[in-house]
């Protein structure tokens, strides 16, 4: 299965994500941006199946919690960051 971590810029922000999407009857994880990813120092991602990615953004959207970045997790275990339009 192919999952997408959505960086968030703090615990508090991954928190109110993922209770957002929860909401929404979106299973959303949180956990530490692996260091790879995360660029300043800590951070904390919500962790999200390929086939609810486009319904957790419109959520999110909906409710101004928008996506620090975006990454998709690769077969290998590596990150792509993903550009959204």
């Amino acid at each position: 299965m192919v999952y997408y971590l959505i960086v968030c810029r703090s615990l508090t922000y991954a928190q109110r994500t993922a209770a957002a999407l929860e909401r929404a009857g979106i299973t959303a994880h949180i956990l530490r941006s692996p260091k790879s990813i995360s660029g300043e120092g800590c951070s904390h991602s919500v962790k999200v199946s390929e086939r609810y990615l486009a319904d957790a953004l419109v959520v999110l959207s909906r409710v101004g919690l928008t996506p620090k970045r975006i990454f998709i997790i690769a077969s290998d275990g590596s990150y792509k960051e993903v550009r959204l339009l």
